[in-house]
């Protein structure tokens, strides 16, 4: 008697069937198959967002380093395509440029990136500033007066330096560029007017400083 209940209970338990499993696993995978997507999607949007907030980041930063050099100081000195030579400050006060005054914003031949490149000179020479041309260019600084290039926008393009008049009367800079960011290409441009322009140390013709003989 004993053996016919044991028998009758397993009679009752029903096993899965070959087609029941496969479907079971088929419907796990679709579920395991979606849901990786979504983290995927999700890890992807965090990234993207994590990359523009770093573009972003670095933008604002270039942003405010470029106002403080072009705004607050004494003059543009020369201009080209790639590099505006600008007469930072004169920290010593004694009217002339000094090379640790100088600094070069600079877009490098190919226009993919902004720098800015200012010496550290333990001598300090004087720099001179005559008919249009400076005495010492930014290949000097960084080649003989302990250079230093600073990146303000590593991943841009199509870098353009413009101005209202020719140097060094030039009282307005702009600078223009590209970034290529998650949504696509986005255009840019930084615009900054001389505040403390020292104009009344240009001598008569404009493209110099004035010296002994012009005061006379």
């Amino acid at each position: 008697m004993p053996d016919k209940d044991r028998m009758n209970r397993n009679g009752n338990i029903k096993a899965f069937t070959l087609v029941e499993l496969l479907v079971t696993l088929v419907i796990t995978g679709i579920i395991l198959s979606a849901v990786a997507t979504l983290a995927y999607a999700m890890s992807s949007a965090a990234r993207a967002g994590g990359d523009a907030a770093l573009s972003q980041g670095q933008l604002r930063l270039a942003t405010l380093r470029i106002l403080d050099v072009v705004q607050n100081c004494r003059m543009v000195l020369t201009a080209s395509d790639t590099e505006l030579a600008i007469w930072r400050s004169d920290y010593n006060a004694d009217g002339r440029i000094n090379v640790n005054e100088l600094v070069f914003l600079d877009c490098a031949a190919t226009h993919d990136a902004l720098c800015l490149v200012r010496s550290s000179s333990a001598s300090n020479p004087e720099v001179t500033f005559s008919g249009g041309v400076l005495s010492v260019s930014q290949a000097d600084v960084m080649n003989s007066y302990a250079g230093v290039s600073q990146p303000l926008l590593s991943e841009c393009n199509s870098v353009q330096f413009g101005w209202d008049v020719a140097p060094p009367s030039t009282r307005r800079v702009t600078i223009a560029f590209e970034l290529t960011q998650n949504d696509g290409v986005h255009k840019y441009e930084i615009e900054a007017a001389l505040r403390a322009w020292a104009g009344h140390l240009l001598n008569n013709t404009a493209d110099g400083l004035v010296t002994e003989d012009d005061d006379e």
